[in-house]
């Protein structure tokens, strides 16, 4: 089923450590027009915080770089995160989204993408080496009865 986007926002920013609150605050107020449950927010939250920390941490490693993060409202109560960058990319995206691997050091868990798989309904990893990564997520806000 194709989803037609009812309402988007789309944001560029630095790959800084202090944008990834504005990314969360950005896609927090979008998704509050689908009424979301507090647990429901805190999944979106928590997952654009792992894709855009991916972004920051992985994609961009001795330099600042950019980071687009686009967020849509689409049929049936979607929303869909994107977040892109044109870091170095990852050279194998399945051995990335095993649990606990990581390039990022000791300092990180290596368990980014399995919090953004366990907190929404559909993750989508695209990467070129040398050119960088596009993360997918969807989550469907669940009516409230």
């Amino acid at each position: 089923m194709k989803h037609t986007s009812r309402n988007y926002i789309k944001l560029e920013f630095p790959s800084t450590g202090a944008n990834e609150s504005l990314a969360r605050s950005a896609v927090a107020a979008l998704a509050a027009q689908l009424d979301p449950t507090l647990d429901e927010l805190g999944d979106i939250k928590t997952a654009v915080s792992e894709a855009v920390t991916n972004a920051i941490v992985h994609a961009y490693p001795d330099r600042i770089g950019t980071v687009w993060l686009r967020a849509s409202i689409l049929d049936g109560d979607v929303l869909e995160l994107t977040v892109r960058d044109r870091g170095r990319g990852i050279a194998d995206v399945a051995q990335a989204m095993q649990p606990l691997y990581t390039t990022g050091g000791e300092e990180r868990s290596g368990m980014g993408f399995t919090i953004m798989e366990s907190f929404t309904d559909a993750l989508r990893v695209r990467s070129t080496p040398g050119k960088g990564t596009t993360v997918t997520m969807r989550r469907r806000i669940r009516k409230k009865r």
